[in-house]
């Protein structure tokens, strides 16, 4: 892990965004709780993202659907036989890795030492791999073939690479057998998948349409590390957009588009994103891009866009015995719709959001650590400090951090020095600071202190909510 991802994960946990789950008994391998500061961030996000999926396109309606469904639903998606990931052990570290991954880590190393001839070989050796028949043993070829060494105790003693189905089951009922095992979704899509025709009927529909879902899904991942990169435990925010077949390639392009934007538009800057156009295809998909962030830890997914075919409506008719088919009355003819999904991992995005906004500059000698989270994301949009708890001025105060509450989230503080309290309000990216003093008590004006700049301005007490208004939406990264 590198030194500036360990500073996030650290502030991460001293300023109340992410803790640790089941800390107090040695904590739990790959889950993690959204502390007070994280939890409004991460509601931050989602009303953002269901603004621009749901609000922004009237063609498109919102769905929650349970976490526990028909076990018929995984077998017909095709999760119940091959949703695996290829693992390898360290045999002297112990530690397990994905295969595929492990060779992508060996690429980019290559790329960063200049090794780029090398780098396209050993990619195109990976592509070939992953196309392979026996997938495990090319992929382990590879690994064998470049001498690829443990990341973690630099040796070179593997085991062979063989599949791991990543599902949670459980049981149904009080009695514990094979006709009442059931499992934890892997994925929402399913469930988006199953209600095709209810959300179609109800909000009246007509292809082409969306439905977008914002839910919990559970995968047993052998390489669960990296903070909340990658969790057993994690939510996704997906969309489903059913078009008319031959159409599809149109729609993926429209929302590549939108999404990448909607990335960029959180603050995200374009430099730090960057699309990846993925070599082997799922047996479902006829296109399927990443949106990359340049993570401390390397460039990483954060959202997928895929052409879906009519794979899984067809896979439930086939195995419910339910008809799946769209009679589209604008052609008069009856087809089974295409899909384009757009998935992106909650968590993911959220991590994505902490590293893009963390700083550490030089103010008067001395190393100020701040989030630059965009204002309409940031946990606190704006503080309200009385000078002293004295005077008229905490009730002054009080009376401000009321009004701002109708707008955005403010909060009071009056604990600590005036610099110590700038300090706290930077480091968890409150973007502005509202100073109340003598004059305000007497004059009706306050101090208004900008995150990023650490200039002031002195305005009338009732435009504070005002000027914060036109401040975040003039705001750029």
């Amino acid at each position: 892990m590198s030194d500036l991802f360990e500073k996030i994960v650290s502030l991460s946990k001293r300023r109340g965004f992410i803790f640790q789950s089941s800390e107090i008994y040695g904590g739990l391998s790959a889950t993690y709780d959204y502390g007070p500061l994280g939890v409004e961030l991460k509601r931050n996000v989602t009303q953002r993202w269901w603004n621009a999926m749901v609000y922004r396109h009237q063609n498109v309606s919102g769905l929650d659907a349970a976490i526990l469904m028909h076990p018929k639903t995984w077998k017909a998606s095709g999760h119940v036989d091959a949703f695996s990931d290829p693992l390898i052990d360290d045999k002297t570290s112990k530690m397990r890795y994905r295969a595929d991954q492990l060779i992508e880590g060996y690429i980019d190393r290559l790329r960063r030492k200049g090794k780029d001839e090398t780098a396209d070989r050993v990619y195109q050796a990976l592509v070939d791999a992953l196309n392979a028949e026996d997938m495990s043993k090319a992929l382990h070829d590879v690994i064998m073939a470049e001498e690829i060494r443990s990341p973690d105790s630099g040796m070179f003693d593997w085991t062979d690479v063989r599949q791991f189905n990543l599902m949670f089951d459980t049981h149904i009922g009080p009695v514990q057998d094979a006709d009442n095992k059931i499992y934890l979704r892997p994925e929402t899509a399913q469930g988006i998948f199953v209600n095709f025709h209810n959300v179609r009927e109800t909000g009246r529909h007509q292809v082409p349409f969306g439905i977008a879902q914002i839910g919990k899904a559970f995968r047993n991942e052998i390489v669960a590390r990296q903070f909340i990169f990658r969790m057993r435990e994690f939510e996704q925010m997906e969309m489903q957009y059913f078009v008319k077949p031959g159409s599809q390639m149109e729609a993926f392009e429209q929302w590549r588009e939108e999404r990448m934007q909607w990335h960029i538009d959180n603050g995200i800057r374009p430099s730090k994103l960057r699309w990846h156009e993925h070599e082997k295809l799922a047996h479902y998909a006829d296109a399927a891009f990443d949106i990359q962030y340049e993570f401390p830890i390397g460039w990483q997914e954060v959202e997928g866009i895929h052409s879906r075919t009519d794979f899984d409506l067809r896979a439930h008719q086939d195995h419910s015995g339910k008809k799946m088919e769209y009679f589209d009355p604008r052609s008069n003819e009856k087809y089974l719709p295409y899909v384009v999904e757009t998935s992106a991992g909650l968590d993911r995005t959220v991590l994505t959001i902490l590293c893009e906004a963390y700083r550490e500059e030089e103010v008067d000698g001395d190393t100020r650590s701040l989030m630059k989270f965009h204002p309409k994301i940031a946990p606190i949009t704006a503080a309200i400090f009385p000078l002293v708890k004295k005077n008229g001025m905490p009730e002054v105060a009080r009376k401000i951090q009321e009004d701002l509450q109708q707008h955005f989230h403010a909060f009071y503080d009056e604990k600590g020095a005036i610099g110590r309290r700038y300090r706290r309000m930077d480091e968890v990216g409150t973007p502005f600071c509202v100073t109340v003093d003598g004059e305000s008590v007497e004059e009706g004006s306050v101090t208004v202190r900008h995150r990023d700049t650490m200039e002031q301005d002195r305005i009338p007490a009732e435009n504070v909510a005002a000027y914060m208004i036109d401040a975040i939406r003039d705001w750029k990264p």
